[in-house]
């Protein structure tokens, strides 16, 4: 018996991670003692600021210069104005070349000790190999537009992605707007008295470009209508 491949439905933690990084337009640095704001991030690299090492790959400590310990905080905040908007906290840690200078526009080489992805799922710790190999989703740069668009402009269209929740999960519904849209799927929040629920809804395939978007919505949309018509004829 041949098994099929399973199909992956949502991003792993490191590619999470690494869109998070990539699009970040600010972050929390902790650095001696001090507590910097840094923003106008440029999104390249490891933030564009900071350029993150194996601690063997970086200079030893036998060179004479001083290292100081570094936390790093960057924070995803959905878009659409969603109940309890944190969607994910990363937290690096490391060491740094002293004195660390927030202020310079020069990358900064971190001695990476942790990186560590914070979300719904709980804790995950991920390697630095897993975060290089990684790819940045190629919704992430235009993700908050998407949705901004999609509560403005089409908030029927989350109506007709309802039907794909199930009866139990819209019973005594509230409020329902979409959280996040990646390369996998969207994910919707169910938005009762005292609770919410979120709900992911995987496109049929895979998005690599950000063209094809339009196209595995509309996959979703005729899952839905084809939903309704199944429980309007049983």
């Amino acid at each position: 018996m041949r098994l099929r491949p399973t199909r992956t439905t949502g991003p792993t933690p490191a590619e999470r991670m690494r869109s998070i990084i990539t699009v970040a337009h600010s972050m929390t640095v902790v650095a001696d003692g001090r507590r910097h704001e840094v923003h106008s991030l440029d999104g390249t690299a490891a933030m564009g600021r900071l350029h993150l090492h194996e601690p063997s790959d970086d200079v030893g400590p036998g060179d004479g210069t001083p290292r100081v310990p570094i936390r790093v905080e960057l924070t995803d905040i959905a878009p659409a104005p969603v109940r309890d908007r944190l969607r994910a906290r990363v937290t690096l840690t490391g060491l740094v070349a002293a004195p660390y200078r927030p202020e310079t526009a020069e990358s900064t080489c971190v001695q990476l000790g942790q990186a560590v992805l914070e979300d719904a799922e709980g804790r995950t710790y991920v390697p630095l190999t897993q975060l290089e190999a990684a790819e940045t989703d190629p919704l992430a740069g235009c993700e908050a537009a998407m949705l901004h668009h999609l509560v403005a402009d089409h908030p029927d269209l989350v109506t007709r992605l309802l039907r794909l929740a199930g009866p139990g999960l819209t019973q005594g519904l509230e409020r329902a707007l979409p959280l996040a849209i990646d390369r996998y799927g969207i994910t919707l929040r169910l938005e009762h008295a005292t609770r919410h629920h979120d709900v992911r809804l995987p496109f049929p395939t895979a998005i690599t470009e950000v063209d094809q978007v339009g196209l595995q919505i509309h996959a979703v949309l005729t899952a839905a209508r084809r939903a309704a018509h199944s429980h309007l004829s049983a």
